[in-house]
């Protein structure tokens, strides 16, 4: 391997590291590992001919991300569903959830945070609607333990998302290697 390559993959090495922190609050930080990946290999051959990372390798961590994206997603449904929560409940979260952070983004002042916060009191918000929209409408308690599951769950999510970009970025640090 050259030494262009090298300081390349350093320095990409560096972004990756801040987009994995990054997608622990709530941010595509694994999207934008990715597009600087498909941008190192599309001008690769500007610099060298031996590819830093195949295409094969870009399609596996593609295909990581859109499974972090679809457990991120889902997370606050079963979580609302483990604290007991019926379909409705699941749904509320997870729309609660999406919306919940794109308002939080715009309407709390604190960079990056704003974004983790309103995802997670969204997915509580979500699910307790959810809930109450149910023509059997449970009791006071059952509606926290659902609502407060779906928050679990949004958090689990976003953990477990962010521990699937910790994946792209060991694979795309260590395949140029083998």
């Amino acid at each position: 391997m050259d030494w262009i390559s090298i300081v390349i993959i350093v320095f990409f090495a560096l972004y990756a590291s801040a987009c994995v922190l990054i997608t622990l609050v709530g941010l595509p930080g694994a999207w934008l590992m990715i597009s600087g990946a498909i941008v190192i290999t599309l001008c690769n051959p500007f610099w060298n001919d031996t590819q830093i990372w195949s295409w094969t390798i870009i399609g596996v961590v593609l295909g990581l991300c859109v499974c972090g994206e679809i457990l991120e997603t889902v997370a606050a449904g079963f979580g609302a569903k483990a604290g007991g929560g019926t379909k409705r409940g699941m749904v509320g979260a997870i729309l609660g959830s999406m919306i919940g952070a794109f308002v939080a983004t715009f309407t709390i002042p604190i960079p990056l945070v704003g974004t983790l916060i309103g995802a997670i009191v969204g997915a509580f918000i979500g699910a307790l609607l959810g809930e109450l929209t149910h023509k059997d409408v449970a009791t006071k308690g059952e509606l926290a333990k659902s609502a407060t599951g779906a928050a679990i769950g949004r958090v689990i999510g976003i953990l477990g998302k962010s521990g699937i970009a910790s994946i792209c970025f060991c694979v795309l640090l260590l395949s140029p290697w083998f």
